[in-house]
């Protein structure tokens, strides 16, 4: 993402300083300072090389060349050049991190709005194999009065525990 190339862009110059909320209808290029919150729900945001951001974002997509502190919402994505400086959290559907840009913080992908299909079934991986968050094991115990006791496994009674569903969420 560049300068955005529509022909409703506000530009914020390298010598202005806004301390407040921003909001507005069109996409937006910060090459200046900017402390508070920044609200473009259906726009962009771009933060110029120059560009100093203390502020809570909530864009369509956001663009960061220069230096943004405070936690990013893209509705859509959110890229990160070489030479950007992002300590915060990330909320987006996409992002893009280019080698050389200095991140702190922690990245939540959102999925996209339902839609009025039904989604197809999450996919299947092997045990051991985390993508999606935590895990859930159920499994089924043997009573001890059941099995013989062979000496052999769980000092209660030679019990075996076999897992009977992997579930995944």
């Amino acid at each position: 993402m560049e300068t955005p190339k529509s022909a409703e862009v506000a530009h914020i110059g390298r010598s202005v300083f806004i301390k407040g909320e921003l909001s507005g209808s069109e996409d937006l290029y910060v090459d200046g300072q900017v402390e508070g919150k920044i609200e473009l729900k259906d726009n962009s945001l771009t933060v110029g090389p120059n560009g100093q951001l203390r502020a809570n974002v909530n864009a369509k997509n956001v663009s960061v060349h220069g230096k943004l502190e405070g936690n990013v919402r893209a509705s859509e994505r959110i890229e990160l050049t070489k030479s950007a400086v992002l300590i915060g959290d990330i909320f987006a559907q996409r992002i893009a991190i280019e080698d050389g840009a200095y991140f702190k913080g922690k990245v939540d992908i959102q999925r996209e709005a339902p839609h009025s299909t039904p989604q197809p079934a999450a996919k299947s991986e092997p045990a051991g194999v985390s993508g999606n968050g935590p895990e859930q094991v159920k499994s089924t115990v043997t009573p001890p009065a059941a099995t013989a006791s062979s000496g052999a496994g769980p000092a209660l009674g030679g019990g075996k525990t076999p897992v009977t569903e992997l579930k995944k969420f």
